[in-house]
């Protein structure tokens, strides 16, 4: 695509980069009200059945999963037209997702302008090597590298190191604004936390929060992770890549049913996103529909996607994901010609 086409391509986008109060107000609420009325039903449903409670709280994370697209766009100032109502909405959809607004909108600021640069990777991203460099690395670099990457540690401890470390800690070196805005977030989690727990016991906050928070943890990973981890997602170095390309051709359309569409915010539309972030997600749709480059983006569905599993390392020769077993006669050369080095080494010495 020439630099014109490029252009042309985000300038087509722009109408949609627009704000509306109305609909950003009409999604706070069938978002805020429907998650707190199961809440509080799921806690009523406890008497009758522990399970139909913590059923009611599976569905109740799903909402946290929308509360989390509302103050991913504040972080974007996208959600409103001032800046002052975005951080006002960011901070308190923060508290409800136990996210820090400041924190996370700098984090995620430079993973949109490093998106797919191979040479910008380990901020705000999903952490990702190449097969050389993990033919080279280390046998504890491999061994830390595989563990990152298991489903099991990835969308299952994944949200617990997210909720309770991750997101709790200020980064060093932060400013004292960013500082205090996550200080006033945790300090609003303990406060209500220690609220509920006083008016309906531990037990059963415990038994209504953690799917919650296990839910809405696990599917927010989980869509952060399909949309950029394709088979034949862009990645480029420095000197290669491209804004546009990054966008459009490192990320993809997950093209969901419209309930999930609905509960994740549109933000299946993700190359929309990455192309301009300062479209709210209730006109990524719209953006998408109205611009037939955008079409041609690489479609995803649930079931395809699930294939994105098996996706570990991205091949710099072939421009292309590829599984651990695909590189296993690599690894068996790398570790003969490294025995054979050792040897050689060692007759030299003799």
């Amino acid at each position: 695509m020439s630099k014109q086409k490029q252009a042309q391509l985000r300038k087509s986008v722009m109408p949609f980069a627009n704000s509306d109060t109305k609909a950003s107000i009409v999604q706070l609420i069938n978002t805020i009200i429907p998650f707190l009325l199961l809440w509080f039903l799921a806690y009523q449903s406890l008497s009758i059945s522990v399970w139909l409670g913590m059923g009611l709280a599976v569905i109740a994370g799903g909402f946290v999963v929308r509360l989390f697209i509302i103050f991913h766009d504040c972080t974007h100032g996208s959600f409103f037209k001032g800046s002052k109502a975005n951080r006002v909405v960011g901070t308190i959809t923060g508290i409800f997702t136990h996210f820090a607004y400041d924190k996370w909108k700098r984090s995620h600021a430079i993973h949109h302008a490093t998106s797919s640069n191979l040479d910008k990777r380990g901020t705000g991203d999903v952490w990702v090597m190449t097969v050389d460099e993990y033919v080279e690395a280390s046998f504890w670099g491999r061994l830390s590298y595989r563990l990152y990457r298991n489903p099991f540690v990835m969308f299952g401890l994944g949200p617990i190191y997210l909720f309770l470390i991750s997101n709790r800690f200020n980064r060093k070196g932060a400013k004292r604004k960013e500082r205090m805005n996550t200080y006033l977030i945790n300090f609003s989690i303990v406060a209500i936390y220690a609220g509920l727990i006083w008016a309906i016991g531990w037990q059963a906050f415990l038994l209504i929060q953690l799917p919650i928070l296990f839910v809405a943890g696990s599917l927010g990973i989980w869509l952060f992770y399909v949309q950029h981890q394709f088979e034949d997602s862009y990645f480029e170095h420095e000197s290669e890549w491209d804004f546009v390309k990054a966008a459009v051709d490192g990320s993809s359309y997950y093209k969901l049913p419209k309930v999930l569409e609905w509960v994740t915010g549109s933000i299946g539309y993700h190359h929309v996103h990455h192309l301009s972030p300062r479209v709210p997600n209730y006109n990524l749709e719209k953006a998408h529909e109205s611009t037939p480059p955008l079409q041609k983006a690489t479609t995803i569905t649930l079931a395809s996607s699930l294939k994105s599993i098996r996706f570990r390392l991205y091949d710099e020769a072939n421009k292309s994901f590829v599984s651990f077993r695909e590189i296993k006669d690599r690894l068996k050369e790398s570790s003969n010609r490294a025995q054979l080095g050792t040897r050689t080494s060692t007759l030299q010495e003799k």
